[in-house]
């Protein structure tokens, strides 16, 4: 049987499965062995990601680290 061929067929089989649950289960797998596995953004989606990178760039910005310190000295206040 040809790759061509056996595409066929499993579409035609998963065309009559009705399990919700099976067929998630196959998208799953499916998704893990797919080529297109290309995040597509909105264009809101881009512009968001650009003005944090120029705030990044810019050092508008506060460490992890520096928040942590923050929290633990609101926390003795308390």
């Amino acid at each position: 049987m040809t790759t061509f061929q056996l595409k066929k067929l499993l579409i035609h089989q998963i065309s009559e499965i009705n399990d919700e649950v099976f067929l998630n289960a196959l998208k799953t797998i499916i998704d893990l062995k797919s080529k297109s596995n290309v995040l597509e953004l909105t264009e809101l989606q881009k512009e968001e990601i650009y003005q944090s990178q120029l705030e990044i760039k810019n050092g508008l910005y506060v460490a992890e680290s520096d928040l942590n310190e923050e929290f633990e000295s609101w926390k003795k206040e308390k």
